[in-house]
């Protein structure tokens, strides 16, 4: 909508715009209070449910995002420490400096497979949930 509104916005004199900018706007407007109210419902269900293992379902979201952001550090870290994507890590001559690692890339790697693992299990519980609860009603 945001586009439509924006492309709509200005016209050249003397032509007619593709669309009522004001009523689109207006629209939006309406979408957004209903993304609101939807939020809310779903923010308040997701803090009163409770799922396996213990918190709620928004303290599963938020492991889940946390995991996430977990993986991608390790995994990052890894890519460096292995030269992955990086040009002129082979050495031409012996005469040429060596690049070393300053991190265990195998250790990096086992540990980025079991927060992937840990990632599946805790999305799976999260999606799981989704479909066994009901959202709160206003």
């Amino acid at each position: 909508m945001r586009t439509r509104i924006v492309g709509s916005a200005r016209y050249q004199e003397g032509e007619e715009p593709a669309e009522d900018a004001a009523e689109v706007l207006a629209r939006a407007g309406e979408v957004l209070d209903e993304l609101e109210a939807l939020i809310r419902r779903i923010n308040r269900t997701n803090s009163t449910v409770r799922v396996e293992g213990g918190g709620t379902l928004t303290d599963a979201l938020a492991r889940r995002d946390v995991l996430r952001l977990r993986h991608s550090v390790i995994t990052s870290a890894a890519d460096a420490a292995s030269g992955r994507g990086q040009a002129g890590t082979v050495r031409q001559l012996r005469s040429e400096l060596r690049i070393l690692s300053a991190l265990p890339v195998a250790e990096l790697r086992s540990r980025a497979d079991e927060l992937a693992k840990e990632i599946r299990e805790v999305d799976t519980l999260i999606q799981r949930t989704n479909w066994e609860v009901d959202l709160i009603e206003d």
